[in-house]
């Protein structure tokens, strides 16, 4: 029997199973043919710890020492602009993401495509870092394997049901069972729980597009910082020489492999080019990924109070990588492994059973 079968092969599985592979036999299951095939593979990662609920920027602050030990961070900066009617929105930002606010010339410096006759409002911060989301996926995949747990792709799961110490899952015609069973699986969390027979929280889908574009001008983007328009309107996040670009939309979705809609897509990139001088000549490609939150918007980490053995692992809402080595020790924590570190009270905020 297995101590934990763990669902979903993004960043929220990987990092759960890296740490939970020090307590017991795990083995993880992706239903796709790579792992981070959805959300996870299609982000466009930032580490801001100061963005999101506060029990998840709490679980943030204390992922950044271990992203930074696992050599996945580099440095890139992060900015926020706005005209001058979107003074509201631009003040709720900086004080949310503790941003320091800077002349419109240390703008235009950072961002050299800025509209100078458009931007009003600047701030800026430079602890904002890259996330190498492979080289992190990778890296936990790793330390599963080194821990003596199993990974496995083009595995889904088909069934499930309650047994005398476990649960057995079907998987493609092969059955096992496990002690526990971890829910991993991202938009698709509720309804992993309703097949086992547990209560959904109400875990909600959103799509989020993104555009790749050239660099504008052929200009090096390598040094730019990801800027965001006030009240993230749009932004726009240098990658690997290009721009992307999104709408920076919350549409709510059916769980599904998700693609990018057109419009959205062009509604979202005239307010990118309402603040520069340099328009939009080309996309190179386009894609979409669903970042899933949780009713109250805050990670949902441990086991289900109704059956202590299902554990919830989701409602990441984008920020599954940023969060991922908080997040782990967390739900370890509440597996009896040791201590996350982080208060009593942040744990209980994460807990599926403020849900219930």
């Amino acid at each position: 029997m297995l101590d934990f079968l763990i669902i979903g092969g993004g960043i929220a599985g990987l990092s759960a199973g890296a740490r939970v592979s020090a307590l017991g036999r795990v083995l993880v299951v992706e239903s796709e043919a790579s792992l981070g095939y959805h959300t996870s593979g299609r982000s466009a990662a930032l580490y801001e710890a100061d963005y999101g609920a506060p029990a998840t920027v709490a679980v943030a602050r204390a992922s950044g020492a271990d992203l930074e030990a696992l050599g996945v961070m580099s440095p890139r900066g992060f900015m926020v602009v706005g005209r001058a009617q979107d003074r509201v929105a631009f003040d709720a930002d900086v004080q949310a993401l503790r941003l320091a606010v800077i002349p419109k010339a240390e703008a235009l410096d950072r961002f050299p495509i800025l509209d100078p006759e458009a931007v009003a409002l600047a701030a800026y911060t430079d602890s904002a870092k890259n996330i190498d989301t492979d080289l992190l996926m990778q890296t936990y995949a790793r330390m599963i394997r080194a821990n003596g747990g199993e990974i496995r792709t083009k595995a889904p799961v088909q069934a499930m049901e309650r047994v005398a110490g476990g649960w057995r899952a079907t998987l493609k015609g092969e059955t096992l069972t496990a002690r526990r069973v971890i829910n991993a699986a991202g938009a698709w969390a509720d309804g992993v729980a309703r097949m086992a027979g547990i209560a959904p929280i109400g875990i909600t889908p959103y799509r989020r597009s993104i555009a790749q574009i050239p660099p504008p001008g052929g200009r090096d983007v390598s040094g730019w910082p990801m800027v965001i328009g006030a009240g993230e309107t749009w932004y726009a996040k240098p990658e690997a020489g290009k721009l992307l670009i999104s709408p920076a939309e919350e549409d709510p979705m059916e769980p599904h492999d998700a693609y990018s809609d057109d419009m959205v897509l062009a509604e979202g990139l005239a307010r990118y080019e309402e603040m520069m001088i340099e328009p939009v000549i080309r996309v190179e490609t386009s894609w979409a990924g669903l970042r899933s939150f949780a009713p109250d918007r805050t990670l949902v980490l441990g086991p289900d109070p109704r059956d202590p053995g299902f554990v919830w692992c989701a409602g990441q809402g984008g920020q599954g990588f940023l969060s991922a080595p908080g997040a782990a020790r967390v739900l370890a924590e509440t597996l009896g492994g040791p201590a996350s570190g982080l208060s009593a009270a942040v744990v209980q905020a994460l807990s599926p059973a403020r849900f219930r």
